[in-house]
């Protein structure tokens, strides 16, 4: 499943879609945020233009937010079985809580997917 050549090896390491060899952030980790968000403008190995267009990553904002629903749902279903006497409204901050920690690992992953919906693996 995580071998190379896999849509889910290139969207879990954050390689490029292409050649799964560069790398598609300056810094994969999420949460240093001093290089939050700063992406390559091409595939350090194989010269892949990441953003094909102005707006290009626009369509990763739909994808974070199908992320964020998946995961706020459940939690919103088992937090209230598993928590007698909680107001709505607490639950509400709690999953709103969770997702606001999860914030830059959704924003990271939703642009890997976004690009591997467009480009594939060559090798």
């Amino acid at each position: 499943m995580l071998t190379k050549g896999s849509k889910a090896y290139s969207i879990i390491k954050m390689k490029c879609p292409r050649c799964h060899e560069g790398d598609v952030f300056f810094d994969a980790n999420p949460y240093h945020f001093s290089q939050f968000g700063k992406m390559h403008e091409r595939c350090p190995h194989c010269d892949l233009k990441y953003d094909m267009e102005p707006g290009f990553f626009l369509g990763a904002m739909y994808v974070s937010y199908g992320m964020a629903v998946a995961i706020a749902l459940p939690s919103a279903l088992i937090i209230s079985a598993l928590v007698d006497g909680l107001r709505i409204y607490q639950t509400v901050g709690i999953v709103l809580i969770e997702i606001i920690v999860l914030m830059p690992i959704l924003y990271y992953l939703s642009r890997s997917i976004w690009l591997n919906i467009f480009f594939g693996y060559k090798k």
